[in-house]
């Protein structure tokens, strides 16, 4: 993220008692209490979009968080003149570090998640999967399991950590392999753990996925979807989730 200005007045709300007790829970190691905080401030006018703003300049400085993501995205449904201009100012593509060894381009990728267009976004995924894997992947628009280890680990961890800011860290290939090491690695259960599949039959793509934040966790991005089980073992055995 870039530097946030400090142009922008410090939240003071005159109701100390419920703001100082919100703006104490969205700095909290809760994550489910953060994410409350963050609606309730929204909906408390002026003082509780200020606490936001302050809550974002705070966290530019040791990279974006889970809540971060979502007081961003819901400040930018807000119609505050001051809101929009730190946004526009400050922080105008998201809270995100865009970095690519590759020079991959991953802003449009943001943009559809901070709005949470999922479906968009992991077929936009899929694309920008090709391209670290080449102009072959490219043209035939998947990859094959043996070009995953070139994938370089700044770009899976910048597509990993747009989807897991966006979606309430429900979604992300970190999760994906959170859950397929709880299950020893047993990839009939994971499908059935992320509703990709039920019993013997495959989830159909793409009217039988879940594109919001109701589907179950790790439901995103549908890897899988490129070429089965030797391309999901080599991108969750990637050495970017032990570094």
């Amino acid at each position: 993220m870039s530097n946030v200005s400090a142009d922008f007045p410090t939240a003071i709300p005159p109701d100390t008692g419920n703001m100082v007790k919100l703006a104490e829970q969205l700095r909290s190691n809760n994550l489910k209490r953060q994410l409350s905080a963050v609606t309730e401030l929204l909906n408390a006018g002026e003082p509780g979009l200020l606490l936001l703003i302050d809550f974002l300049k705070d966290v530019s400085t040791g990279g974006p968080s889970v809540a971060a993501g979502r007081a961003y995205q819901l400040l930018c449904t807000s119609e505050s003149i001051t809101v929009q201009t730190f946004l526009a100012e400050t922080l105008p593509q998201g809270v995100v570090a865009l970095n690519s060894a590759q020079s991959v381009a991953y802003q449009p990728l943001q943009a559809l998640l901070i709005d949470q267009k999922f479906e968009e976004a992991d077929r936009l995924t899929l694309q920008k999967l090709c391209e670290l894997a080449g102009p072959a992947a490219v043209q035939r628009k998947w990859v094959y399991f043996t070009e995953v280890d070139s994938f370089p680990v700044a770009d899976l961890l910048t597509i990993d950590q747009l989807w897991r800011v966006y979606s309430e860290d429900r979604f992300g290939f970190s999760k994906q392999r959170e859950l397929w090491l709880g299950l020893n690695r047993d990839w009939d259960r994971l499908w059935e753990k992320l509703a990709w599949k039920s019993g013997n039959i495959w989830t159909r793509y793409p009217g039988e996925f879940v594109w919001d934040l109701s589907a179950p966790v790790g439901h995103l991005p549908l890897s899988n979807q490129l070429r089965g089980v030797r391309m999901m073992e080599f991108l969750l055995s990637h050495p970017a989730w032990t570094q």
